[in-house]
């Protein structure tokens, strides 16, 4: 239990770095990610430049920053998208059931079916580079996995006793699924939350690293990766640092989510 506390408390502060860098970088003494000195060119890591500087002479801390709020930013818009239209569609297909569950499960399983990423890479690029496109991209195809989640979950629940009594008193099938049902998916909706910002951050910075994240103005730690690549030998700070920034925030949300199942989840404690 104690290990299981102390990788909690590693995702979590992790995650809480992540999200007051993002927070405060505009108010943080940092010159713009716009200012190059091409003097300074593939400076190496330095007390005045911790990160080093880029092919453009540009800070790679302030890129690296001003990264992380483009990064969640679109993690956290696609996760509450595709959290709600899941939950939704999972829960009138698991409640229903039927004709209705029949037909909006084999729509599910054709979009699951195909590789998100891949659909995401091609809406992408049909509607162009864009954050606001890039959210829309990977919000049409992330939301199957949740709702085939939820309606598993809702054809467990909805044969338990107190929501027979709740059909048999006459209560309507919103007030059912809203106030019998969906509180009880609350933990397993925080943990499907946790790793699906994992997997949405990792997928935003393979997008960005093919040129088809947001537009090339916008400094995003997959751009960085890919502008990186072609000076590994003699400036491999451009690359390391983002790319580090990535791996300790997908690490911090998997923990957190392996946390949380731990804590919210007694059946997987008790397999252990």
């Amino acid at each position: 239990m104690k290990k299981m506390n102390f990788f909690l408390g590693l995702g979590v502060t992790l995650i809480l770095l992540n999200f007051i860098i993002a927070l405060l970088t505009p108010f943080l003494p940092l010159p713009s990610y716009k200012d190059y000195n091409f003097e300074l060119r593939y400076e190496p890591p330095s007390l005045s430049s911790p990160f080093g500087r880029d092919e453009n002479g540009a800070d790679v801390m302030t890129l690296v920053f001003w990264g992380s709020r483009v990064s969640l930013t679109v993690a956290f818009c696609v996760v509450s998208i595709t959290t709600c239209i899941g939950l939704i569609m999972g829960s009138l297909a698991g409640y229903f059931g039927g004709r209705f569950d029949f037909f909006t499960m084999r729509f599910i399983d054709m979009i699951y079916a195909f590789p998100g990423f891949l659909l995401a890479l091609a809406l992408v690029a049909a509607l162009g580079p864009s954050v606001r496109n890039l959210i829309l991209a990977m919000s049409i195809t992330g939301w199957a996995g949740v709702a085939r989640l939820v309606r598993g979950e809702i054809l467990h629940l909805k044969e338990k006793e107190y929501i027979q009594s709740a059909q048999a008193v006459g209560n309507s099938a919103f007030r059912i699924i809203t106030i019998h049902i969906w509180p009880n998916l609350i933990g397993v909706m925080t943990v499907q939350c946790t790793f699906a910002m994992a997997g949405t951050l990792i997928v935003e910075s393979g997008l960005s690293f093919l040129g088809l994240g947001a537009p090339p103005t916008t400094p995003t730690w997959g751009m960085l990766l890919n502008s990186g690549r072609y000076y590994l030998v003699e400036a491999p700070h451009i690359s390391i640092f983002p790319g580090l920034a990535i791996l300790l925030l997908v690490l911090g949300f998997n923990l957190l989510g392996d946390g949380l199942r731990e804590i919210l989840d007694p059946k997987s404690r008790n397999l252990k």
